[in-house]
Order: structure tokens, then sequence, then C-alpha cells
């Protein structure tokens, strides 16, 4: 799917999100890092996406780092059932988020999930999938949707970041809740990651404020050179 037919989209639908593709531009929301750690397999990128719940940061990254040597460079369901909690524990996760990952890989290798071959499954089943993890929840899921299997309408709906880009946007008075951001986003299918991406890239442009009639101080985003 191109960059130019699903903000066309967006543009098209939204009278909101319309300037903003003209100031923020076309972020392609699949350009997502693994924080230098190679994730060799879909497998291995969600193990990441666990060890960085609440605390994806440095210390996160240098963590799943030694997850990562402990298993000889590449992080597998055998090689992470072959770590005993305390091994992972050593590695600087909570006791929580070892067994976590014991648990995904528990499921991998018994076939109760196939993080590999997931093209054919549709956002519904997917997210149910991965969320019968134990520690990964709607949230977690919602960005493995995005950032590894490349699904191009799916929508973090509970997400603050997004939240937060619709209350500056649309002038709000407060951050709306995960009902309305839905409720609003309904226009933006089939392809409401990449208006996700849009809004995530908005928080990082500044805001203008320029003159309403009566006098009063209207925001709008700043335009990109």
């Amino acid at each position: 799917m191109s960059l130019a037919t699903a903000y066309g989209h967006l543009a098209a639908a939204d009278p909101v999100l319309r300037p903003l593709v003209g100031s923020v531009g076309r972020p392609d929301p699949f350009a997502w890092q693994e924080g230098g750690h190679p994730a060799s397999s879909d497998f291995a990128a969600m193990a990441l996406r666990i060890v960085g719940q609440q605390d994806y940061t440095a210390a996160a990254l240098a963590i799943f780092g030694r997850v990562w040597a402990a298993m000889g460079g590449d992080v597998t369901p055998a090689g992470l059932l072959a770590l005993p909690e305390d091994r992972l524990r050593a590695c600087g996760l909570s006791r929580a988020k070892a067994s976590y990952l014991h648990d995904l890989a528990r499921r991998q290798a018994q076939g109760a999930i196939d993080l590999e071959n997931m093209t054919d499954v549709d956002d519904a089943a997917a997210l149910a999938d991965l969320t019968a993890v134990r520690g990964v929840g709607l949230w977690s899921a919602q960005l493995i949707l995005v950032h590894q299997l490349k699904r191009p309408d799916v929508l973090p709906a509970g997400d603050i970041g997004i939240r937060r880009a619709i209350e500056r946007a649309w002038q709000l008075d407060a951050v709306p809740g995960a009902e309305e951001t839905s409720r609003r986003a309904r226009p933006w299918s089939p392809y409401s990651t990449y208006a996700a991406a849009l809004l995530w890239a908005s928080l990082s442009t500044p805001l203008l404020f320029t003159e309403r009639p009566g006098g009063r101080a209207r925001r709008t985003l700043g335009t990109t050179q």
C-alpha cells in the first residue's frame, strides 16, 4: 500500500486530518527499529515488546540484549524455554516478565500461536491470539499488528499519545477517552494505522497561534519546510 493512497484517503475523509497531512507529512507507520537488536523473527520482535513493556528505554533494550546474548545471539522459543526463570532474572527481567516470556515461548512451541505465519489471520483473530499470551494487553498486541505484521487498519485507541494528539488537533477541552477516539476514527478505515502514525508525528510539530474573529486565539499546527 502506497503512502500517497493511504494519506489521500485520510485527507479526503477527515477535514481535521487534511491539514495535518499538509503540515506533518506522510510518516511511514511501519518504519520501526528494534533499538539495535536485530529481530530475526516475529517471535523475537514480540519478545522484545514484552521486555520493553512500561519501560521501553535504553535500560529495557540493554536487558533484551543480555537475553539475546544468553541464547547465543538469537531469541527462539526453544532458547527461552531452556533458560530457567532465575537466569532470565539475572539478565534484569522481573519475575513477571520472565514468566511472560516463558508463556510466549511455550505457546509458540506448542502451536497455540504461530507468530511466523499470521499473514492469513484477520486482525480480530490475531489480537485474540496475542492477548491470550500472559502479560500481553490490547495495546501491546495492537502495536505488534502494526510494527511486526504491518496491518494497515489498526488504531490503538487507548494510546495516550494518540488521544493527546486528537485533543490538540481537534482543540478539545480534555483528552478524549478510548471510546471517543474510536468513534472519531471511523472515517479513517481502512487506513487507521496511517492515521495513528500521523497523529503520533503531529505531537512533535509546534503549535502556532492565529487570531480568531473576536480576538480569540486559534491554535494551528506549524507548517514543515
